[in-house]
């Protein structure tokens, strides 16, 4: 296949934004996969800020980052991507370079732990905030579940209403798969 699947697409667009000392957030650490690329992706100068709110999952990336050498530039905070305000660094404030959200559930973990569109919607507000000029926040969206319809349904208003003359937001999916297939939102600042 030549066209990128949902998740080599989202690395894409990381790829593109986050540079080596850069600053990258991991909004939904999850297992930590995003964490660590995005950690490799800025090399031991940079800063990934890596959140979840389940222990499992902080455990999960901590090792992963553990074993991937990549702690140095790792901060894994336990607590709720709204919270971002709480921790991002003086130095960071207006400086991140790209962000991820995985939103949906934790793979292999207690399916009725979800993101909500509230919470996902604040933190998305304050990334946007701070993200520098063609900095990029990419949305991976799971709905394939009760809850995920609902934070989509939130979702797609709120970010096709952000000012064009501020961002560029884009959709990426593919249309004739069954079972509700995620898919990206991007966003980029202009």
């Amino acid at each position: 296949m030549k066209l990128d699947g949902i998740l080599p697409f989202a690395r894409t667009l990381l790829e593109k934004s986050v540079p080596v000392n850069g600053v990258a957030i991991d909004a939904t650490a999850g297992n930590g996969h995003d964490t660590v690329f995005l950690a490799k992706l800025v090399k031991e100068h940079g800063t990934v800020y890596s959140f979840d709110v389940q222990e499992q999952a902080i455990e999960k990336t901590n090792q992963r980052i553990q074993e991937q050498d990549v702690k140095t530039q790792v901060q894994v905070i336990h607590d709720g991507h709204e919270n971002i305000d709480l921790y991002l660094k003086q130095e960071h404030q207006n400086g991140i370079n790209g962000a991820i959200f995985n939103l949906g559930y934790l793979p292999g973990s207690d399916k009725t732990v979800t993101t909500t569109p509230d919470t996902t919607i604040e933190a998305i507000g304050k990334i946007l905030n701070e993200l520098k000029k063609e900095g990029i926040l990419v949305l991976v969206v799971y709905h394939g579940h009760h809850e995920g319809k609902v934070e989509k349904d939130q979702l797609l208003p709120f970010v096709r209403n952000l000012p064009q003359e501020d961002y560029h937001v884009l959709e990426y999916q593919f249309t004739n798969q069954k079972n509700d297939p995620p898919f990206i939102i991007a966003i980029e600042k202009r």
